[in-house]
């Protein structure tokens, strides 16, 4: 079963997890409560309610990026006095999925709205069905599957490619690799955040028509040898990113 999920069944759920962050833009339509009911029904195979708090934090992301206490992207300062050696990393790494959903609800706790609720009722209902009819088995291959596709895993590599700081004074770097379309070209990502309402699937006529913008900035090929780089290289960790005291205030890189 760990074989299926780390080589089949992780894509396919990081696919859906992605698909998920498109959707957060409203890009598959141009009325936001269909993209939220799609949004739902992505959710599905991934196991656990996700859906609608992502939109909300992501969303975040984009407006106040880099900025203490609003973008929950950023690793805590907990996290980056804890995770300071290769093995630290490697478990970071392994388990960033859980960092990346729990600390929200300790940084930037916000109270659940309908759409939360309805998103954790359905996924629940959904999950105690799966059960029901398939066994705990067959329930437990997806859970898996969006575990391992979320962690030590060339996929996921996306989730440190981004905006982690390995060269100094460039805060997003983009990943021109075949990966992207599995990823919803979530790699063109420099592409992405500047132009949040192109989907993906039109990010790289972005970088067509204004190479000038991109071709200049670092990017890389392989998502596999950012992990490796992030996890080897002692100069880079977790305080790795841009910072900003206030949306727009002056930038700074974490110490």
């Amino acid at each position: 079963m760990f074989i299926v999920a780390y080589f089949f069944g992780s894509f396919l759920n990081h696919n859906l997890f992605l698909a998920i962050h498109e959707l957060s833009h409203n890009l598959a339509f141009s009325t936001p409560i269909y993209n939220r009911l799609l949004g739902i029904f992505a959710n599905l195979p991934v196991g656990v309610p996700m859906s609608v708090t992502f939109q909300k934090y992501h969303l975040d992301h984009h407006l106040y990026q880099g900025v203490e206490g609003m973008d929950m992207d950023i690793p805590s300062y907990a996290e980056g006095r804890l995770i300071r050696n290769i093995y630290t990393k490697i478990l970071w790494v392994l388990f960033q999925l859980f960092f990346y959903a729990l600390r929200p609800l300790f940084l930037n706790p916000k109270d659940p709205g309908f759409w939360e609720v309805a998103n954790f009722a359905i996924q629940l209902f959904a999950d105690f069905t799966w059960i029901y009819i398939y066994g705990w088995k067959s329930f437990m291959y997806f859970i898996l599957s969006t575990f391992v596709g979320g962690g030590l895993h060339p996929i996921a590599g996306h989730f440190i490619s981004e905006h982690y700081v390995f060269q100094k004074g460039q805060e997003t770097y983009s990943y021109y690799g075949p990966l992207n379309l599995l990823a919803w070209s979530v790699g063109y990502h420099n592409e992405h955040h500047d132009f949040p309402r192109i989907p993906g699937s039109k990010l790289w006529r972005v970088k067509e028509i204004a190479p000038e913008y991109y071709e200049g900035l670092a990017s890389y090929r392989s998502w596999t040898q950012v992990i490796y780089m992030y996890i080897t290289d002692a100069s880079v960790g977790p305080f790795s990113r841009m910072m900003r005291k206030s949306h727009f205030g002056p930038e700074k890189k974490s110490k």
